[in-house]
């Protein structure tokens, strides 16, 4: 799968972690890559690289074949009233295809930059939330976290076949947040998908916001809680304490 060059704001201090962070249809990675921005100004998770991939210019469907950031193609969303409507009609080659890449990203860190997959975080916004979750609980090896913003699960009903057998991610602590009056990818959507996850057997803090005017987009409180169990899920390292003190 070719994609332009993601862009990576680096650790601070050892390199000890990662997050990778997938935008959504038709936004960049320099689109979420503020929010390690912030970090940096606030001496936050300094242990911590943060990647921001860019996903391939495709036509979408749903937007007359138009051509723009894509991880996979879209045939059916504004019509959909369900998450099994969403389902009926899934680009599930081009789903895959991102799938490897994003356990190629992982692959990357574990073998040519040392970090241990336990240290590695991925997740999403949208449409980048819906590949990052299907990539995370898929993923061969443990890791750190799992996170979907404003996101779903696509191939929902062929999950199950797709995860490992001995189910390394079966602990992970998953993080959900959705705005309640999401006008694009559905609260309920969000809701069914906890519910997917945690019928699997995994363990999914889901959190609604109900903030009039949010949208499609991140809340502040969103942003906050997310940071919170970056912090939680990938704790300092014991070198990095002690040269605190």
């Amino acid at each position: 799968m070719s994609t332009p060059g993601a862009i990576v704001i680096p650790a601070v201090t050892k390199h000890t972690a990662t997050v990778i962070l997938a935008h959504g249809l038709g936004d960049t990675g320099a689109g979420w890559a503020g929010i390690a921005r912030n970090f940096r100004r606030r001496s936050k998770l300094d242990e911590v690289a943060f990647i921001f991939p860019n996903a391939p210019t495709i036509p979408i469907t749903i937007n007359g074949g138009m051509r723009m950031p894509g991880w996979f193609d879209i045939r059916r969303l504004k019509n959909a009233t369900s998450v099994e409507d969403l389902s009926r009609e899934e680009d599930e080659e081009g789903i895959l295809r991102c799938r490897d890449y994003f356990h190629s990203l992982i692959r990357d860190e574990t073998t040519n930059k040392g970090i241990p997959s336990e240290r590695i975080v991925i997740g999403g916004f949208s449409q980048g939330g819906a590949i990052t979750l299907l990539s995370g609980v898929s993923c061969p090896t443990k890791l750190g976290g799992i996170f979907g913003l404003s996101s779903y699960l696509p191939l929902r009903d062929k999950l199950k076949d797709m995860i490992p057998s001995d189910n390394p991610n079966s602990n992970t602590k998953i993080f959900m947040a959705h705005g309640m009056e999401d006008p694009l990818v559905r609260y309920d959507w969000g809701i069914k998908t906890g519910e997917k996850l945690t019928e699997l057997g995994y363990t999914v803090d889901f959190r609604g916001y109900a903030c009039s005017g949010l949208d499609h987009s991140a809340d502040v409180r969103e942003l906050d809680h997310f940071e919170n169990y970056l912090a939680e899920v990938l704790p300092p390292t014991k070198d990095d304490q002690l040269s605190e003190l």
